[in-house]
């Protein structure tokens, strides 16, 4: 049942925006119904007033613009130190009137390029874009130079196809077994599990710095953070009269593993410690998926 995990070396204008707005009807927002899958053509014209001309994704409240009217979304305004049109100073001048208009206007999901015929109002923009079937995401294998991108439903068989040698196993309670942790270097163990209907990423990563070697754990959902919600997952090694256990939820497909390991925020342990759990060079850790 113990089965050596993958080893890897980690190597606008507002003058036409009055013209185009006169007979908008501004009585009432749009419904909250579902978002519609289709749009009339005087909803996208008025979207178009908003899109940010840096990162061409929409301005939305609360919108930004220069002096002299050019509008920037939030994001890129953060990066900028100029207005990307007229090279002008930014500043922070709030446009509450196309803020108003925002109100009443449906916009295209920005994975509209990508197929998505969705349009919806601004304040459910954010949250349909996070789960849109249409949105790519990079291969989650850590210590590769693998440039992949594609859907949510599209990385276990990437996974599966191009890096054969990840495990899976299936179950609720596993053996993640990483072997030959004294070779020297960055080294990353991954595995698959797969239980309740849904795939998880175990990473084990080995760091090297001024104080020796540092191990780093930690557990990825191949699904989305509302999904990860619905999870936790326990890491645990043991040895004679030691136990060392790390529980949390588990990171969602949005999240970097990466990024997580630097905050910390993961099972943490030295290399003396390591080789105290550890046994002729492999260690041995019980990773346990639990339903909320």
């Amino acid at each position: 049942h113990c089965t050596p995990a993958w080893v890897t070396r980690a190597s606008s204008p507002a003058a036409e925006m009055s013209e185009q707005t006169a007979s908008l009807d501004t009585s009432s927002p749009p419904s909250k119904a579902p978002a519609q899958s289709h749009t009339t053509r005087s909803s996208i014209d008025l979207a178009s007033f908003f899109q940010c001309p840096v990162c061409l994704d929409y301005a939305l409240p609360p919108i930004l613009q220069c002096p002299r009217g050019h509008l920037v979304c939030s994001s890129c305004h953060s990066k900028l130190i100029s207005c990307p049109i007229c090279r002008g100073p930014l500043g922070f001048i709030r446009n509450l009137a196309m803020e108003k208009v925002a109100d009443f206007v449906l916009f295209p999901c920005r994975y509209a390029c990508l197929g998505c015929e969705i349009t919806l109002p601004h304040t459910e923009k954010a949250d349909h874009e996070e789960v849109c079937k249409f949105r790519l995401y990079p291969c989650p294998c850590p210590g590769t130079l693998c440039k992949w991108q594609g859907t949510v439903d599209a990385i276990m068989p990437h996974l599966t196809n191009m890096h054969k040698c990840i495990t899976t196993i299936e179950g609720e309670d596993i053996i993640f077994l990483a072997t030959n942790i004294r070779l020297a270097g960055a080294i990353d163990w991954v595995m698959m599990q797969s239980c309740y209907g849904f795939h998880f990423m175990l990473v084990l990563q080995k760091q090297e710095d001024h104080n020796g070697d540092q191990f780093f754990a930690t557990v990825q959902l191949m699904g989305t953070r509302k999904e990860a919600e619905n999870f936790t997952y326990r890491l645990e090694l043991k040895g004679h009269r030691r136990r060392l256990t790390w529980e949390a939820t588990p990171l969602s497909i949005h999240e970097d593993i990466a990024k997580t390991i630097k905050n910390r925020d993961c099972l943490i342990f030295g290399g003396n410690t390591a080789l105290h759990f550890a046994e002729n060079g492999d260690l041995s850790i019980n990773a346990t998926i639990n339903k909320c």
